[in-house]
């Protein structure tokens, strides 16, 4: 148990100490084995200083002004475009996006959606009832 809560200790100060916001869990590795790293995600997701947004991805908190909850630091496009980066996935915006960014079309993009390219993708990553979609460009 001791060397859980010093794992858990050394992982909550390394991730206030980082300037990224998304993790997956092939970051946490240095810090010990899989099963005390899963013990301490797991307590510092029930904490608050984690939020689990997917399968083996993390994002940072922080405590909202307005409602005194904790909330992501990182929109969940960060998170998904961070995540599926760090997993060696190469993934731009949707087009509907990239429409409206470019000035094409002044239709918000009503959900979240990742242009994954050729990738076959079923990862689940998402907020509370907001997932992201996945597209595919050929």
């Amino acid at each position: 148990m001791r060397q859980l809560l010093s794992i858990q200790v050394r992982i909550n100060n390394w991730i206030q100490q980082e300037s990224q916001k998304v993790f997956v869990r092939k970051d946490f590795e240095p810090f010990g084995k899989s099963s005390a790293i899963g013990k301490a995600l797991y307590n510092l997701v029930k904490q608050g200083s984690l939020i689990k947004a997917g399968r083996g991805i993390y994002v940072k908190t922080k405590i909202s002004s307005l409602t005194g909850r904790t909330i992501p630091v990182a929109s969940l496009t960060e998170t998904a475009l961070t995540a599926l980066a760090k997993l060696g996935i190469n993934a731009s915006l949707g087009k509907s996006a990239r429409d409206y960014i470019a000035g094409k079309t002044t239709q918000l993009p009503m959900s979240i959606v990742i242009n994954v390219g050729r990738s076959q993708i079923t990862r689940r990553i998402g907020f509370g009832n907001k997932i992201v979609r996945y597209e595919n460009s050929f």
